[in-house]
């Protein structure tokens, strides 16, 4: 797989007109536990980040979990998810032109894109994407799964990109991609774990194209027929996933700071993949996620790895 036109070219490399915003210690402790009660995988891997990279990775998490939960959980205090979800967008665009907002998950992401340079133009996508989310619930070719996943995903490792930093003589042109390699890589190993949970919400991410190829229909989700026909399936897409963390993998050394931590979370979300394997690729039954041992042992791993 070459990286050269697998995605939306990356935003343009432009620094803020604003260089801080009023966010305090208090907005980034709040983004802090949202992140830790919404992802145990995530959590737990941005530990192992350099301490002054982390209250800046937790915005960003809070920020992005706010939009996903505004679709997905919960739209209190709005007529339906699409305004509550057009309300944080709105606060965004507002956050990036006033300088400040009232919002104090807003406020530390917004600080943080300051500090780093971050494009507002990245979350462009990443809104495009939470607005599909509600009426889009099939996706026919993987062409269309990957254009959900330039808006639900990309946006994520892109920013993290310019928060980590790239060492020299690396530039962010040549580190992007790789994270966005990395980014859909986790993405598709959440998809293949959830496949179960997707489907009793009404959502198949596994493309059509794909049920196709192997003589499968929705109905076989429907009856959690696990089949030669569902366990081809599946490490077809597991195969697909390996390619983009091993593009990822390549990219790593890239980084300025924060190499254990990203390495870690590679080695974490890729043991999902190998644990589908080891339960016969039963995603209807078993609830797939590495123990905490594992994670111990990936991250020493990922630490041998890095240095």
């Amino acid at each position: 797989m070459e990286l050269k036109g697998q995605f939306l070219a990356p935003t343009q490399f432009i620094a803020s007109d604003k260089k801080s915003a009023t966010a305090s210690a208090e907005d980034y402790a709040y983004c802090r536990q949202i992140m830790h009660n919404a992802s145990r995988r995530y959590s737990f891997a941005s530990r192992f980040l350099p301490t002054d990279k982390r209250r800046h990775v937790e915005a960003l998490y809070a920020f992005l979990r706010i939009g996903d939960d505004r679709v997905d959980v919960s739209f209190e205090g709005f007529e339906t998810p699409l305004s509550a979800i057009e309300d944080w967008e709105k606060t965004y665009w507002r956050a990036f032109e006033h300088g400040d907002s009232p919002d104090p998950v807003m406020r530390a992401y917004l600080n943080t894109a300051f500090e780093f340079n971050i494009p507002r133009e990245t979350m462009i996508a990443y809104f495009r994407a939470m607005k599909e989310d509600l009426t889009i619930k099939r996706f026919p070719i993987f062409s269309d799964l990957m254009h959900y996943i330039e808006g639900s995903a990309i946006p994520v490792g892109r920013a993290m990109t310019y928060i980590l930093g790239v060492r020299k003589p690396y530039t962010l042109e040549e580190a992007i991609p790789h994270a966005d390699c990395l980014s859909t890589a986790m993405q598709l190993s959440n998809f293949l774990r959830d496949v179960s949970y997707d489907w009793s919400i009404g959502r198949v991410y596994l493309p059509i194209e794909d049920l196709t190829r192997f003589n499968l229909s929705e109905n076989d989700l429907a009856e959690r027929r696990l089949d030669r026909r569902f366990k081809e399936l599946m490490e077809f897409e597991i195969e697909r996933a390996e390619q983009f963390y091993a593009q990822a993998y390549t990219g790593i050394n890239m980084l300025a700071t924060g190499r254990w931590g990203v390495m870690s979370g590679l080695q974490i979300y890729r043991a999902i993949l190998a644990d589908i394997r080891k339960t016969n690729y039963d995603v209807f039954d078993k609830r797939v996620d590495p123990t905490r041992s594992q994670k111990v042992w990936l991250v020493t791993k990922s630490w041998l790895t890095t240095l």
